[in-house]
């Protein structure tokens, strides 16, 4: 579903979102179970290309465009249980020609007190699906990149108290 252009910011570096834990994203145990938080990082960043109007396919560009995975990590610091609620903070950690890199930071934010639970890593690069089915790195589509800039510095190296910062692997 498309939004109104208007209502669309002009840049944007992050954004957040939160959702309950659902019964079937946990274990045995009760807990969240570790593949779960990858989900969470491509929920969070499937909202964040919507609310700036776009998709992560691109079907009405010449040839039609992707963003598959090329990096994903995840850093766990604590568990998530059933009906917990969880906020998702996406982060740009850096933008280049042809990828984009985010952090999310995933908290309980119910039950209190609020606990950063996990740190995650996402690398997406925009390609393109050539005639003959192959793809191919392409440069970010203007009318996307115009509107993602990298989050600043200090907001990409702070932490909640109780947390431990995230690392950045290069």
């Amino acid at each position: 579903m498309r939004h109104d252009p208007s209502a669309l910011p002009a840049v944007a570096f992050e954004f957040k979102t939160s959702r309950l834990v659902e019964f079937h994203e946990t274990d045995m145990a009760g807990i969240v179970h570790f593949a779960q938080f990858f989900r969470y990082m491509e929920f969070v960043e499937h909202a964040f290309l919507r609310s700036l109007g776009h998709s992560v396919v691109l079907p009405n560009t010449a040839p039609p465009l992707g963003f598959p995975r090329v990096h994903a990590s995840c850093d766990y610091r604590r568990p998530l249980r059933f009906e917990d609620t969880v906020e998702l903070h996406l982060l740009v950690a850096e933008k280049r020609t042809r990828s984009i890199a985010y952090q999310v930071r995933m908290a309980r934010i119910h039950p209190g007190p609020r606990e950063e639970v996990a740190v995650g890593r996402l690398v997406v690069a925009c390609v393109a699906k050539n005639p003959d089915g192959q793809f191919s790195a392409v440069p970010l589509p203007n009318s996307l990149a115009s509107l993602i800039e990298v989050a600043p510095p200090e907001l990409l190296a702070s932490h909640h108290p109780g947390s431990h910062a995230a690392s950045r692997r290069d």
